[in-house]
């Protein structure tokens, strides 16, 4: 859905195939993992800001979820007048917001880092459910809590200043926290509307958000044509930027979204959140060795420990 495949849970129940889901959740969290590389390329190479990368991502994922669900669904595109209001903040809030400030963020600092500053969303839902919903949470969240916290002043060096660029930080913050109100409203609405209709309205409305933002007729087209170095270990190879940018639409967004949305027949949806987790490590080994992006090593202690907490955090609700 977004570039950390954390998912909302599913009615259905998993059958006996779980090895399939498995496989499945491994590859798209795998494919998330390349698009984060490659959405970093673009935006170190080509003239197109984070916020014309979101958009074209949104519109992108907007047109083929329309020609998916035209073609097989089409039934799934009727919306209640009551249901409005709320998909249309869902896709400001839980879509546009959360593409934006990821790329706002992998523009700034690793890869890898703001993947896993981004994936605290799950600790943040189940503080949510805890003190708004009155939720019994199990007491590890306590754990993961200080784990998460811990691991964060690691990674970042608190002890002598920030490590990484400030706005790159306090973007992946902001991400985290506009993921946790996507998946808190994602688990409202599955109740009335399936995955793949819920998607299609998020994209559609955070495309038409950005389009408000920034008309059509003001969009650097020209930004779209040449090619741009692949950067990092890959320098000496170039790509036209259309290409890129396709990856990043089809494969990163549509070819992902359908793994994810198959998995989910196969296996809870808790566990297929707890294998996408490992999203940051693939993105970390990915980066280092197409980017070079390496990591001392306070960020690979801290790292780890963060993710532990998350995992811990994935299982309290």
């Amino acid at each position: 859905m977004v570039d950390a495949p954390i998912l909302p849970p599913e009615s259905g129940r998993p059958d006996d195939r779980r090895g399939r889901g498995y496989l499945m959740v491994a590859v798209a969290a795998a494919l998330f993992a390349v698009n984060g590389i490659v959405s970093k390329v673009v935006l170190l190479g080509s003239d197109l800001s984070s916020l014309e990368l979101t958009q074209i991502r949104s519109t992108g994922a907007a047109a083929g979820l329309l020609v998916f669900l035209l073609a097989f669904a089409r039934a799934r595109l009727r919306v209640a007048r009551r249901e409005l209001l709320f998909l249309v903040l869902f896709g400001v809030t839980g879509v546009a917001f959360v593409q934006w400030l990821y790329f706002v963020a992998i523009e700034q600092i690793p890869v890898g880092i703001a993947l896993l500053i981004q994936f605290l969303a799950p600790l943040l839902v189940a503080l949510f459910a805890r003190f708004v919903y009155r939720e019994h949470i199990r007491r590890r969240i306590w754990v993961a809590l200080i784990l998460c916290i811990s691991g964060l002043g690691v990674i970042v060096e608190i002890w002598s200043g920030v490590a990484f660029d400030t706005i790159g930080i306090t973007a992946a913050f902001a991400a985290s926290f506009a993921l946790a109100a996507y998946i808190l409203m994602a688990e409202r609405e599955r109740r009335h509307r399936d995955p793949v209709s819920l998607s299609f309205y998020g994209f559609l409305f955070a495309a038409l958000f950005w389009a408000a933002v920034q008309p059509v007729w003001q969009f650097p087209w020209d930004a779209l044509q040449g090619s741009t170095s692949l950067r990092g270990n890959l320098s000496e190879h170039t790509a036209p930027i259309w290409l890129l940018l396709a990856f990043v639409v089809v494969v990163g967004t549509m070819i992902t979204f359908s793994l994810l949305t198959g998995a989910l027949r196969h296996i809870s949806a808790t566990r297929a959140s707890i294998v996408a987790t490992f999203e940051p490590v693939l993105a970390t080994a990915i980066a280092w060795l197409w980017l070079g992006e390496t990591f001392g090593t306070a960020q690979l202690l801290g790292g780890a420990v963060v993710l532990t907490g998350i995992l811990l955090a994935q299982t309290a609700r």
